[in-house]
């Protein structure tokens, strides 16, 4: 499905019913993908922490540690893209999954074809950001925020800024147009590729995620992505004049 050799593609697959993983993992296989099975939390942080694997799906509900925490500590570590696994009334918990770095989401029961084209999508878009990252040279600086599109970093205020694959897709799109506002449905389909109708508040929960990450380093970084109330977000650049 990858313009890439799949036997190269390693996928952790983490869900405490050894039924889905295994279903999980036959249809994965099918498509030449290299997986790894966790059955609960903590193998799947110890896991995640010891390999890079290019993806991983992860359970929300799980012993030991949940899918929230899992998501919340390997963050602090890596960005690797996380597709969360939710049950049909988990909303409010799809939203924390969100807010603590999970870049995806699709719910139980689902079609194990749905994972793998949801899967293959998710990859594509990664391999994509990172062929782009390599012939891209833009350099976006602004008075707070630097993004360096060839080695995929952020620096706010000098200072190097961890972000997931989808918070840095998502402050790269906006800082390429300043001042021009986006609507979330726009957002929708030109970062996360959308092809269907997506919740709107992933949008919400990614940008919230964003701002605190660069507040961290510079309140003024953060005030630069602005609500555009009824219309949606943009990254506002002042002009020297109105400083003064």
């Amino acid at each position: 499905m990858l313009n890439m050799e799949n036997e190269e593609i390693s996928i952790l697959v983490v869900d405490d019913e050894e039924r889905i993983r295994r279903l999980l993992k036959m249809y994965l296989e099918r498509e030449h993908y290299q997986i790894t099975e966790a059955e609960d939390g903590e193998e799947a942080l110890k896991k995640a922490l010891e390999y890079d694997y290019d993806l991983i799906l992860l359970d929300l509900m799980m012993p030991k540690m949940d899918g929230i925490e899992v998501a919340e500590k390997l963050r602090e570590e890596k960005t690797t893209p996380i597709m969360m696994l939710t049950a049909k009334g988990e909303e409010v918990n799809r939203i924390q999954g969100f807010e603590v770095g999970a870049d995806d989401y699709i719910v139980k029961p689902f079609s194990p074809r749905e994972v793998v084209l949801r899967v293959s999508a998710m990859l594509k878009r990664t391999h994509v950001a990172k062929e782009k990252e390599s012939s891209d040279p833009d350099l976006i600086v602004t008075e707070h925020i630097e993004i360096d599109n060839r080695s995929h970093s952020v620096l706010v205020d000098k200072k190097t800024v961890n972000l997931t694959p989808k918070e840095y897709e998502l402050l790269l799109y906006l800082t390429r147009s300043p001042n021009q506002i986006f609507g979330r449905e726009q957002l929708l389909r030109e970062v996360w590729k959308y092809e269907f109708f997506g919740d709107l508040r992933t949008v919400d929960t990614h940008v919230k995620r964003l701002r605190e990450k660069l507040a961290k380093q510079s309140q003024e970084a953060a005030k630069s992505i602005v609500t555009v109330w009824g219309l949606g977000y943009k990254f506002s650049v002042q002009s020297e004049e109105s400083k003064k």
